[in-house]
């Protein structure tokens, strides 16, 4: 009996050895990026956003409120032992495919390319913010899968780019394989502190990687520059959390204002923002992966109408919705609600399809509700 129990504690200790190696090995792909260290980490410190190990936001803010849940328990309960319904639309969502490159880089305009990806040009610089291109926004690609019709566009797509934004290192912001694929395009880096390490590892000389801190900015010419603005969020791709700082954009050019606000949670950020840049001709803002449970670092929709309101906007966007389903509302219902929750509000609501284009010298320009009657859609055909 003793020399059973010795070979099972030999076996078990055998199979927890070679789990742990496996996963070791995994977590040590270049997708997951780097800690900063260095004079990256030395720049942290100074921060006065970086207590006590981590970067912080300005206003406390639990990742997970009320009954306390693990994200693996969410996970299983949410989307395995109890999915809800019509998290997913029931046919490919409609999208345009716009030429980018043969776009007059002298007229501003913004795309939305789905999820929180855009492609903006303004003042004579194209701007691309969180592109994924991949049909999957995880480590594992069988994990929070695209919508069909939604990988519309990809880095072959894309014309060369003078600035890429990142708002921070979650998987459906910062995509490894898109990144890997643009980089031939890209001329600059623009992300929080301690995002550059990622880059570092990636291949990215240093010349091309600005990091910033809430409220530092790029000057790009004169009166051209790339913001850094304060979000209410977290971060990190695996273990560590919050080793790299969280942001939204705030992009002023020679004719227009436009700011972009990553994830975030409502918060006192956005009256701030608005006083500090007097307004702004267009937001977007995140509004589609809300839950009572995490009600701190995303909005609900209802939350960024009053955020374009505070921020003095003239146009408000959805941000985060259409192309990934991580919260457990139905697809549509974010644009459902932000088109009620706008209703008499002083700025008008824009919801293009994916790769539609807006405009900004285009103040009477509008688009269809594309979502409605979706889910009805049968043999190919929809409606509009």
């Amino acid at each position: 009996m003793k020399k059973w129990y010795l070979r099972m504690l030999v076996t078990l200790v055998a199979i927890f050895g070679i789990l742990f190696i496996t996963s070791y090995a995994y977590i040590q792909q270049p997708k997951f990026g780097a800690l900063p260290e260095g004079k990256r980490l030395e720049r942290i410190v100074q921060s006065p956003h970086y207590v006590d190990g981590k970067f912080q936001n300005l206003v406390p803010a639990e990742v997970l409120t009320g009954k306390k849940q693990s994200s693996f328990s969410i996970i299983l309960t949410d989307y395995i032992l109890n999915p809800a319904e019509r998290l997913t639309p029931a046919a490919p969502i409609p999208a345009i495919k716009t030429d980018l490159s043969s776009l007059n880089i002298n007229q501003d305009l913004v795309v939305w390319l789905g999820h929180s990806s855009f492609y903006i040009q303004l003042s004579g610089q194209r701007v691309l913010i969180d592109p994924v291109f991949s049909a999957s926004a995880a480590p594992i690609d069988i994990a929070n899968r695209a919508f069909s019709g939604t990988s519309t566009y990809s880095a072959n797509d894309m014309p060369d780019i003078d600035y890429l934004l990142i708002s921070h290192d979650h998987w459906d912001h910062l995509d490894y394989p898109t990144v890997k694929a643009l980089q031939p395009k890209i001329r600059n880096v623009i992300a929080g502190l301690g995002m550059g390490a990622h880059f570092e590892r990636w291949g990215f000389p240093d010349d091309k990687i600005h990091e910033l801190d809430w409220y530092d900015a790029v000057d790009v010419e004169p009166g051209v520059s790339i913001n850094a603005i304060p979000a209410r969020h977290y971060s990190g791709r695996f273990l560590s959390k919050d080793q790299a700082l969280w942001a939204g954009y705030a992009l002023v050019g020679k004719t227009h204002k436009l700011l972009f606000s990553g994830d975030t949670g409502y918060g006192p950020h956005f009256a701030e923002i608005g006083k500090r840049f007097n307004g702004f001709d267009l937001v977007a803002l995140d509004m589609g992966q809300y839950d009572a449970r995490w009600a701190n670092i995303h909005m609900f929709p209802e939350e960024a109408a009053q955020a374009a309101v505070d921020l003095k906007a003239r146009t408000l966007v959805p941000e985060h919705v259409g192309k990934f389903s991580i919260a457990r509302h139905a697809w549509d219902e974010p644009f459902n609600r932000i088109v009620k929750a706008s209703q008499g509000k002083p700025y008008r609501l824009l919801s293009p399809k994916i790769g539609e284009v807006i405009y900004l010298d285009q103040p009477d320009q509008a688009f269809s509700r594309w979502w409605e009657g979706l889910d009805s859609c049968s043999a190919g055909e929809c409606a509009d």
